[in-house]
């Protein structure tokens, strides 16, 4: 379902995050959709239930799901905010790129330069 690198400095219920909320933005995971329990998913991916429920925590903090007592995790019907807030921290982590660069000593012209 999801494809994590085991092998990333990234921890993996971060990537498990990043996954769903890119199947939210893609369509692949609807509005309402149920979602696998934190046991069935902890499973199919070989992790700890453990760090899929800190990935399943994390997302509804963030409002992306929502856990409804006895019934299960659904994907929130705001796929808007979702897409949105991903905006928002991709150009976040653009900002931070540039001032990195900016302070390596490259002008703003040529990052716009190799940007186009």
């Amino acid at each position: 379902m999801f494809d994590l690198d085991y092998q990333s400095r990234t921890p993996i219920y971060v990537q498990i995050c990043n996954e769903i909320e890119n199947c939210i933005i893609r369509g692949k995971l609807k509005p309402d959709m149920q979602m696998p329990s934190i046991r069935e998913l902890a499973s199919d991916l070989g992790v700890n239930p453990n760090t899929v429920k800190k990935s399943y925590a994390e997302l509804e903090n963030k409002k992306v799901i929502r856990s409804i007592s006895t019934k299960g995790t659904f994907i929130t019907t705001k796929i808007e905010e979702i897409v949105q807030n991903k905006i928002k921290e991709s150009f976040e982590q653009i900002q931070k790129e540039i001032t990195e660069l900016k302070m390596l000593g490259v002008s703003l012209e040529e990052i716009k330069e190799r940007i186009n």
